[in-house]
């Protein structure tokens, strides 16, 4: 069966796609999402690529128990590759605005996600051994994520020249997140200090923040990876009971903490740099309140053993 597109446009046109967004996290979810619906394509012998093409493998996704986001995914991916053939004459522009019109599978509710208790987190960063240079590298890197709500992302692009003085206060100015909007984010001097610990030990003191280390300890040039922040997080995750512990989680944590202390929500829609503060609303839940829950007080007082 050859591809939706014709064989010997297939890569160059997937690379089309992937050169069209910025976001490297999206880029790989995208690459991942294209080669799953070519090989659906290819083993279930559907016929062209077209409105009821996509409709099939959304449906085929949808019994496989895809969560409704994962499927979204790859009807962005499938939705972009349809703008992107027809852009470059390889498919009818009909054809494509057919496939834009598949609407997304629906999300019921707010996920809760996951995140980390105020005792949790500060276990979390004692983790690491202090007594090593990469204990104090991954105690800088932890805490950049829980006190600053980096994405892993933005964590590897760190540059030393970007840690700035501003009002009095270290922050990190003008960073591009998601989308390439700027944002400017305060660094806490808790945060501040355990990132100067791993740099003194580190001897960074230009370019990349965060470097990969050898197995004997030996910082190298370069630039971490964010596979290294994801396996980091992991690996401490797991030692205090949460082995699926993931970058975004602390960055949930985050935004968790910040509204714990009092934070104001347009200040943490800022400091996350999302588009909107209901993003930020469905992001912590705050419409529901699982700290002081509605029915934690009921005026009931049933006898208990």
């Amino acid at each position: 069966m050859a591809p939706p597109v014709a064989s010997d446009r297939w890569s160059a046109l997937q690379s089309l796609v992937l050169d069209a967004v910025s976001s490297p996290h999206t880029r790989r979810s995208y690459g991942r999402a294209l080669a799953r619906f070519l090989a659906w394509h290819q083993a279930s012998g559907a016929a062209g690529f077209t409105k009821a093409t996509v409709q099939s493998y959304r449906a085929d996704l949808e019994a496989q128990g895809l969560a409704a986001a994962s499927v979204n995914v790859h009807l962005s991916a499938l939705r972009k590759l349809a703008v992107e053939a027809a852009d470059n004459g390889l498919l009818d522009p009909e054809l494509a605005a057919g496939i834009g019109r598949v609407r997304g599978a629906p999300r019921l509710g707010n996920r809760a996600g996951n995140w980390l208790t105020p005792e949790e987190t500060t276990a979390l960063l004692n983790a690491p051994d202090r007594n090593t240079v990469l204990g104090l590298r991954d105690r800088a890197l932890l805490a950049l994520l829980v006190g600053c709500g980096l994405r892993r992302a933005e964590l590897v692009a760190l540059d030393v020249e970007q840690i700035q003085l501003r009002d009095s206060r270290w922050v990190l100015p003008d960073l591009a997140g998601k989308g390439n909007r700027l944002r400017t984010i305060p660094v806490p001097a808790w945060v501040k200090v355990l990132l100067d610990e791993w740099r003194e030990a580190a001897g960074v003191s230009e370019g990349p923040v965060f470097r990969p280390l050898n197995k004997a300890g030996r910082v190298l040039d370069g630039r971490l990876s964010e596979d290294t922040v994801w396996n980091v997080v992991r690996a401490y995750g797991a030692r205090l009971g949460h082995p699926g512990l993931a970058p975004h989680d602390l960055r949930r944590t985050c935004a968790k903490l910040c509204r714990m202390s009092g934070g104001d929500l347009e200040q943490i829609q800022l400091l996350l740099g999302h588009a909107s503060v209901q993003t930020t609303e469905r992001y912590l839940g705050t419409r529901q309140n699982l700290v002081q829950a509605v029915n934690d007080n009921l005026p009931v007082e049933p006898e208990l053993t």
